[in-house]
């Protein structure tokens, strides 16, 4: 399998993680989505990052997916997802709203510099800022409430995916997101970012 994508997306990211903690070997291609578009575009009709093709020539896009896709051919032995009812409902929210903040993130990223200074529409970003901190403020509140374990061995997918999201936007928005408001989304992304898979699989 080839996984396809720059280690600075976040999704990308991700899904090199969740891979490697289950185990699958894969090769990874760091194709850039703008520098590398039109290589790209041979790949994948839609230049989405995250890519990873199958040995067969197929491909699946959105690193949500493609967890779901890998985790079958890890299981039954390795999983990421909790099969506890309650704690695959924490699992989900954890990362439904951490995805939430990716997006967010991405957005204003985008508008910031992707658009001319000229044509940036400020209320837009106004209000994807208020989603923004919105998403980390039910994540921080969600971790104060009930911190993620801080043990290797319990890394599971909404640990994972908090932690590339919270480092993500710290790389790109840390004047909106300010780390010192977040103590417990700071501690576990301290601790999961010394862990040695995400050592191995830093943000380009």
């Amino acid at each position: 399998m080839k996984l396809i994508g720059m280690l600075d997306s976040p999704y990308v990211r991700r899904v090199a993680i969740g891979m490697k903690l289950l185990g699958l070997d894969f090769e990874h291609q760091s194709l850039s989505v703008f520098r590398g578009f039109d290589e790209f575009l041979k790949i994948n009709p839609t230049v989405k990052a995250p890519t990873l093709m199958l040995d067969d020539g197929q491909i699946l896009i959105e690193s949500t997916l493609i967890l779901d896709y890998v985790e079958t051919l890890a299981a039954p032995e390795k999983s990421l997802i909790p099969r506890d009812p309650a704690k695959r409902v924490r699992a989900t929210r954890l990362n439904g709203f951490a995805l939430a903040a990716c997006d967010k993130t991405a957005q204003i990223v985008y508008e910031r510099n992707l658009r001319p200074a000229e044509k940036q529409y400020e209320p837009w970003v106004e209000r994807v800022r208020t989603q923004l901190l919105g998403a980390y403020a039910v994540l921080e509140a969600d971790l104060a409430a009930a911190p993620l374990p801080q043990q290797a061995d319990a890394l599971d997918q909404a640990g994972m995916t908090v932690a590339v999201a919270w480092r993500f936007t710290q790389m790109m928005l840390p004047e909106i997101v300010v780390a010192g408001a977040y103590p417990q989304l700071r501690s576990y992304s301290a601790f999961a970012e010394q862990l040695p898979v995400f050592l191995d699989t830093p943000p380009d």
